[in-house]
Order: C-alpha cells, then sequence, then structure tokens
C-alpha cells in the first residue's frame, strides 16, 4: 500500500524512537510495536505486546494475498484504513450463555470461514468464541480491554497457540487492536522488501534484531541469557 505521511505522524515517530528503542526488533513486529505506541501514545506497550515475527510474516503474505479481514466491533472495523473488514455485530442477537459480540463472530466465521485475520479490541467474550470455533485463523489481533475477562482470553489466546498479536495486561482497545492491523496492511508486500530489512514506515531506516526488551532511552539493554522481552511469545 501507497500511503503519504503527514508530517505531524513523522514528528510522532520521531519522538516514539527518542523515548523507546525499537531499532533491534525484527521487521514487522517493529512495524507492529511502534504503530501500537503511536496510536496510543503509550511507550508501556512495548513491554506488554506479545508477538512473534514468523507469525507476522505469514499473516502480511495472507493480507496481501487477499486474505479476509474480520472485526469484533464496528469502531475496530472503522480504525482499518486500508481494507474493508467484516463485522456482523450489528446482525447479531445475544441468547443465553452467547454475547451478542460473540454471535456475532459466529456469523462472521460462517461467512469468511478458515484463513482469516481476525481483529478483536473491544470484547473478550469474542476472543473466546473465536477460540471455540477452531477457526483456523491467519492471524488473531486479540487486544480486547477491561477488568473483566480480557487478561484471561489473551492468556488463552497465547496458550491455544495461534498466530497472534496480544498483550498481558487489561488495556486494549479498538484503536490499538486496528493499529496493529494496519501496520501490517501498511506494510510493503513480500517480494517489496529484502529479507530482515524493515517495511516502509514514516522516517524508518532498515534495522535488524530480535524480539526482545525494547529499553526506553537511556536504559541499558539486558545482558546475554536475561530474560525475553514480552514481544517473545509469551504466556
Amino acid at each position: 500500500m501507497t500511503r503519504t505521511v503527514h508530517p505531524i505522524e513523522e514528528e510522532s515517530y520521531r519522538r516514539l524512537r527518542a523515548r523507546v528503542d525499537t531499532a533491534r526488533l525484527p521487521p514487522l513486529t517493529r512495524a507492529v510495536v511502534e504503530r501500537v505506541i503511536h496510536s496510543s501514545a503509550d511507550p508501556a506497550y512495548a513491554g506488554d505486546l506479545v508477538c512473534d515475527e514468523d507469525s507476522l510474516r505469514a499473516a502480511h503474505a495472507a493480507l496481501h494475498a487477499g486474505a479476509p479481514v474480520v472485526a469484533d466491533v464496528e469502531m475496530v472495523a472503522a480504525g482499518i484504513t486500508a481494507r474493508t473488514a467484516v463485522c456482523r455485530l450489528r446482525d447479531a442477537v445475544a441468547a443465553p450463555g452467547l454475547t451478542r459480540s460473540a454471535a456475532a463472530v459466529r456469523l462472521a466465521y460462517g461467512e469468511v470461514g478458515a484463513g482469516a485475520v481476525w481483529v478483536v479490541g473491544c470484547a473478550p467474550t469474542a476472543l473466546e468464541e473465536l477460540l471455540a470455533l477452531d477457526a483456523a485463523p491467519a492471524l488473531v489481533v486479540g487486544l480486547p480491554v477491561g477488568f473483566v475477562g480480557a487478561v484471561e482470553s489473551k492468556a488463552a489466546l497465547r496458550a491455544a497457540g495461534l498466530p497472534a498479536v496480544s498483550n498481558v495486561s487489561e488495556k486494549g482497545g479498538s484503536a490499538v487492536a486496528a493499529a496493529a492491523l494496519n501496520a501490517l496492511l501498511y506494510a510493503p508486500a513480500p517480494a517489496s522488501f529484502p529479507a530482515g530489512r524493515t517495511p516502509a514506515a514514516p522516517g524508518r531506516n532498515p534495522a535488524l534484531g530480535r524480539a526482545e526488551h525494547v529499553p526506553a532511552a537511556g536504559q541499558d539493554p539486558p545482558s546475554a541469557g536475561s530474560a525475553g522481552h514480552r514481544l517473545n511469545p509469551g504466556p
């Protein structure tokens, strides 16, 4: 996707990188982390997100091959700016033991089937229902927000072993979920950039690295053998 980047966005990324060192992250992981932080103005996401570069690479290829995108709520769908997302919440009806958000996931799965990219930024019950469906997704962006069920549903997503972007804490939401997906959509098609090079993003230089600790500016990186950052596959 070709984008015209506004000077305000370029300045936002410059300030972001002055506060959080993302240069060592693998290309797509870096794109996702930076886009989420940019959308939320919350550098703490650098220590909260859980990503896997191989999963992001496969999902990136699937998106550029036309994989459908499903959003749990219309706010997430509205935030996905480079693709029309399926959202069946308006058509869904709650039932005993089934929230409206979970019912919408069932409807959407009946429409798109296996191989879709799912973006959940609001309802933990939507993520729980997706896991119960055994939907064989290309990727799940699981970033629901809330004090009830959000942490547990995201932990269940990681335990399921599905290709995913998630975070460990209660925070999340429509804006950051859409941002994570946009990062993959904005990145050039797989053949457009060499392996190991960072996809286009505002003011970005090519960078190599592993998804380990992302220190804030002025902090020392961890020593060899120390515990990895949550951007490694997490609990």
